[in-house]
């Protein structure tokens, strides 16, 4: 029989002890649901000044599915992502923000287009709740120049909410952080 594949799923939190709770009940609520997998949760705690802490402690103190690394100080949100992504052992890693702005629920959709072939799956919002007209008319803007200069389409509204392949884990873990 062949083993389950691991999903790694990286969340980077910063002061979220509002939601953080919903947050993991979400995650484990879809993933358990994924009788095909594994999975493993890696919260990364960027410097957290509120009481996130405790609570991620308590709850990978109960779930042996939730890891948690800390950060002495807040050292920005790409960083948090950056160490989960070298904690994570799976098959695939996804990236989610503890906010859940972005729906877990899109997670099994994405497992399917990995398992499809997709090295790289980039979820893209729709709707960017909860956002002056500024802010999403500077994001458009970003976005133009963005793709503009790059000279490769960059898709809009994708945010951090992603899966990437295991080879592409190791890729990124390969870089230094001056290369990336």
């Amino acid at each position: 029989m062949e083993s389950l594949k691991l999903i790694s799923v990286v969340v980077p939190v910063y002061c979220e002890e509002a939601v953080i709770e919903q947050t993991y009940a979400e995650l484990t609520r879809v993933l358990r649901a994924l009788a095909a997998y594994r999975y493993e949760l890696i919260f990364v705690d960027d410097g957290s000044s509120d009481g996130t802490g405790a609570i991620l402690r308590r709850l990978a103190g109960t779930d042996p599915r939730a890891k948690i690394v800390v950060f002495s100080r807040n050292f920005g949100h790409q960083a948090a992502i950056t160490a989960g992504i070298r904690r994570a052992r799976g098959d695939a890693v996804v990236t989610i923000d503890a906010d859940l702005q972005d729906p877990p629920s899109l997670i099994p959709r994405m497992l399917a287009l990995w398992e499809a072939g997709n090295q790289v799956v980039l979820a893209r919002r729709e709707e960017r709740q909860g956002e002056t007209w500024f802010k999403r008319g500077s994001a458009a803007l970003f976005y133009r120049l963005l793709n503009r200069l790059a000279g490769i389409p960059i898709p809009q509204n994708t945010g951090d909410f992603r899966l990437i392949d295991r080879r592409v884990a190791d890729e990124l873990n390969r870089m230094g952080e001056h290369n990336r």
